[in-house]
């Protein structure tokens, strides 16, 4: 993994980290969101899989470390640190929320404890793969949840922000609770399903569309999906009628999405196609959706591109990596910003959920433990020493942990606007009396 996909200044800290001898000293890092976007309740956690590569693999390679040393940041650098950067590996320790898990402002997705430097150059990564898997799967989870028992597939590379963000968008989103995606990268890669037939140059490339039909019908049997909106739906609808069986269903993509699918689904019944499937695209979100499940539109699934793979009416997730504490020898410091609406805990934390609230703790506390009603950890050892401490969950299970962990949430929180009743989220009084204590050593050594 290309260590040197990160911004330039971790590389001038982890030389500065080096030139004043703090290599040894052991840092936790904790990734975490402190607020929610937009009409979000929740957020659905996502990512970590590639978290877990990137920090497998880390390494520089020579020719890197070659141009590292040509850059005018680095002229003051001893040859040593150069030295120090071709043998350095990921040695700590990894602990995280698994894929799928409800996740709310202030409360750790991961937390990377290891020496200062290999916790320090992940943090662009880590930023970039858990925040937008994050954003992705929370939409999908939105889509999927206003569906209800309609299917969702995942639609959008082709409008993704690049090809590579669309194959982990494809991802994310069937974690979120989608039923699949077209990228047929992302369905070879992760397992997924994978979903789609042809497009409408496949009927303009034929003389006539029953001709169209009747070649994909033969190469695809019951697979076969007609998009029937090339021309004249109503029509399209028609001819897919009179070919009947084998085929799936039909697809409409444009205009009235109401009035055509019933028109269609008349088309299709009367032709003894009860069991033949409508699916609707053209730019869907989760409004769209809802919106023609109000109706009572006859759609049985629905295919959503733009919107989801680039969340669209929410593009970026501001999640932060922040150092926490720092221990040398048997020397322990907490560390906390105090700046202000950048506020931030000190500490090592474990994140406790009941059935109706969150507590966020201290990493060594155990919250529900002495009676009580029972409390789920959320953050689980995944890498000690630099070695994976066991197989990352299949992302089927890291789905269906989505779906069930959403369906557990109050209704309230699973509504398309912002609800009047968070989820809670409080802090153990062990936590607060440690912060407590931080910020007045801080406070008085900020004194002039």
């Amino acid at each position: 993994m290309n260590a040197l996909l990160t911004d330039l200044y971790q590389l001038t800290m982890a030389a500065g980290y080096f030139e004043a001898g703090k290599i040894q000293e052991t840092a936790t890092f904790e990734l975490f969101v402190r607020r929610l976007p937009l009409n979000r309740n929740f957020l659905v956690c996502a990512g970590l899989a590639q978290a877990v590569e990137y920090l497998l693999n880390f390494r520089f390679r020579p020719e890197e470390i070659a141009w590292l040393r040509t850059l005018p940041q680095f002229a003051n650098a001893s040859p040593a640190f150069f030295d120090y950067l071709a043998q350095l590996r990921f040695t700590g320790d990894l602990f995280a929320m698994p894929e799928g898990t409800p996740v709310f402002p202030g409360e750790p997705l991961l937390t990377v404890r290891a020496p200062l430097v290999e916790a320090q150059i992940p943090e662009t990564y880590l930023l970039s793969t858990i925040a937008f898997q994050t954003l992705i799967a929370t939409k999908a989870a939105r889509i999927v949840e206003i569906a209800g028992q309609k299917a969702v597939v995942e639609f959008g590379t082709r409008r993704a922000h690049s090809p590579q963000a669309g194959v982990l968008a494809g991802r994310a989103a069937y974690i979120g609770g989608c039923v699949g995606t077209s990228n047929t990268l992302a369905g070879m890669q992760f397992g997924i399903p994978v979903f789609g037939t042809a497009a409408h140059s496949w009927v303009q490339t034929f003389a006539h569309e029953l001709e169209a039909f009747r070649s994909l019908q033969q190469l695809l049997g019951p697979n076969t999906v007609y998009l029937i909106d090339t021309y004249d739906t109503l029509e399209g609808a028609r001819r897919a009628a009179q070919l009947g069986k084998p085929m799936w269903g039909v697809r409409i993509d444009s205009g009235n999405l109401v009035e055509m699918s019933r028109a269609v689904r008349r088309i299709l019944d009367h032709a003894g196609l009860k069991e033949a499937k409508i699916m609707a695209t053209s730019d869907l979100n989760e409004y769209k959706i809802a919106e023609l499940l109000a109706a009572k539109a006859p759609i049985d699934a629905f295919g959503v591109g733009t919107d989801l793979a680039t969340s669209a009416d929410v593009p970026s997730l501001s999640a932060v990596y922040k150092i926490v504490e720092l221990r040398q020898g048997e020397e322990r410091r907490y560390t906390a910003k105090l700046s202000e609406g950048k506020r931030t805990l000190a500490g090592a934390k474990q994140v406790f959920r009941f059935s109706d609230h969150d507590i966020v703790g201290s990493s060594w506390e155990c919250v529900g433990c002495k009676g009580g009603p029972p409390a789920e950890a959320l953050l689980q050892p995944v890498i000690l020493n630099g070695a994976l401490v066991q197989p990352l969950p299949e992302i089927q299970s890291s789905r269906q942990r989505s779906l069930d962990s959403v369906h557990r949430l109050p209704r309230s929180l699973r509504t398309l606007f912002e609800s009047k009743e968070p989820w809670r989220v409080e802090y153990s009084e062990e936590l607060l009396a440690l912060n407590a204590r931080v910020q007045r050593s801080l406070e008085q050594e900020a004194k002039p």
